[in-house]
C-alpha cells in the first residue's frame, strides 16, 4: 500500500472513545522497547508519527492511527516493562484485553518481536491470549539487519518453537532500518481488510 494520508486520530483509554467509522483494525502489540513505534512509522512512510521514545514504557493509551482512510494501525501500550507500577500496568493489561477481545473490527494482531533474541515469556502470553480468542496474529520479527542473513532461519525456528506457532501465522522478519518485509507486512495486512 502506498500511504500519502495518516491522521493520529484519538488516544483512547475507554470503548466510547475508539473510532465509529467502522475501518479495518489492526493492533500492534509488543513489548516496551521492541521497535514498534518504528515499525509503525516505516509501514506509514513517517519519520515520527509514531513517537519512539529513550523511555520504555511511554504509550499509555490506544493509538489510532487512521490511513488512507482505509484502516486503522492501533498502537496498544508496550507490556513487560518493570519501571511501571503494578497497578499501572494491570489497568494497561484490562484496557488491552477489553479492546482485542471485543472490538468487532479488529482483524488481526500485529505481534511484533526483537528477532535476535527468543521470544519472552510476555510473548508467549501475548501469543496465547490470541489463540485463546481466536484473533488472527501476524508476528513481525524486527531488527534483522542486526543479525547475518545466513541466521535468519535459525533465528525463526526459535521463534516459531517458542511461541509454538500455528503454522497458518505468518512469521515476517522486518527491519525499519532497511526496509525488509515492507512489502510482505503489508500484503498480510491487505490480506485480512
Amino acid at each position: 500500500m502506498k500511504v500519502h494520508n495518516v491522521e493520529m486520530v484519538i488516544s483512547a483509554v475507554k470503548p466510547e472513545q475508539y473510532p465509529e467509522d467502522g475501518l479495518p483494525e489492526f493492533a500492534l502489540a509488543g513489548r516496551s522497547n521492541v521497535g514498534k513505534s518504528s515499525f509503525i512509522n516505516k509501514m506509514i512512510g513517517r519519520k515520527a508519527l509514531a513517537r519512539i521514545s529513550s523511555k520504555p514504557g511511554k504509550t499509555q493509551t490506544l493509538n489510532f492511527y487512521k490511513i488512507e482512510e482505509q484502516l486503522f494501525f492501533v498502537d496498544v501500550p508496550g507490556y513487560g516493562y518493570a519501571k511501571v507500577s503494578k497497578t499501572e500496568r494491570e489497568a494497561w493489561g484490562k484496557m488491552i484485553e477489553r479492546y482485542i477481545t471485543a472490538r468487532s473490527v479488529l482483524r488481526a494482531v500485529v505481534l511484533i518481536i526483537d528477532l535476535r533474541h527468543p521470544p519472552t515469556n510476555d510473548d508467549v502470553m501475548m501469543y496465547d491470549f490470541l489463540k485463546y480468542y481466536n484473533i488472527p496474529a501476524i508476528i513481525i520479527a524486527t531488527k534483522a539487519d542486526k543479525i547475518k542473513k545466513g541466521k535468519w532461519d535459525q533465528h525463526k525456528k526459535v521463534v516459531r518453537d517458542t511461541l509454538e506457532m500455528d503454522k497458518n501465522d505468518p512469521l515476517i522478519v522486518f527491519s525499519s532500518e532497511t526496509g525488509l518485509g515492507f512489502e510482505q507486512a503489508w500484503q498480510e495486512i491487505e490480506k485480512r481488510m
